[in-house]
């Protein structure tokens, strides 16, 4: 029977159920290896730019499960509500954060189309010199070190089956 209590009870948020991936793809982000031993830039461009790097592959994952594309809308629902509240949290006000977010929104679909490129290509390592340095190669060892852990984390997001990735709260081959 219908009673008006279950019309005004709140749904729990189905996002939620991707919080704890996407608390692993931040966490695998922020390593301290990518900064220190890639050179990758400590900013908040450097941040963003490895979030995204991450969570393409992630949905590249997701992605290779049809059945399971509801989870990487949600996963990307999320990096946009967190997006969002990190530049209410900086101090952009309203005008700015759309703008902002659907920026980085569209960043975030030109890297899921680059970050395709096979693992050692000339194309992904142009792909990360462009938007994790923007531009600017690091040193060779910084540059390898970024290839050989992307590499790396693509193999254990391939060995992981995308049932199991969806609801994990830590990515294999995440060096932390």
């Amino acid at each position: 029977m219908f009673s008006l209590r279950n019309l005004f009870r709140s749904q729990p948020d189905p996002r939620e159920a991707r919080r704890p991936l996407w608390n692993a793809v931040v966490a695998a982000a922020r390593a301290p290896h990518w900064y220190a031993e890639g050179l990758v830039p400590d900013t908040l461009d450097g941040r963003f730019d490895m979030v995204s790097l991450v969570l393409a592959l992630v949905l590249h994952r997701i992605d290779d499960d049809p059945a399971q594309a509801r989870a990487g809308v949600e996963l990307t629902e999320l990096f946009v509500t967190d997006m969002d509240g990190q530049m209410r949290q900086i101090g952009f006000g309203d005008m700015v954060v759309g703008k902002q977010i659907g920026r980085m929104v569209g960043a975030l679909g030109g890297r899921l189309g680059v970050y395709r490129a096979a693992d050692g290509s000339e194309e992904l390592r142009a792909a990360l010199v462009r938007n994790l340095w923007r531009g600017s190669a690091p040193d060779a060892a910084g540059l390898a070190h970024v290839m050989a852990e992307v590499a790396k984390l693509r193999a254990a997001l391939a060995a992981t089956p995308v049932a199991e990735l969806i609801v994990a709260d830590r990515l294999g081959g995440a060096t932390a």
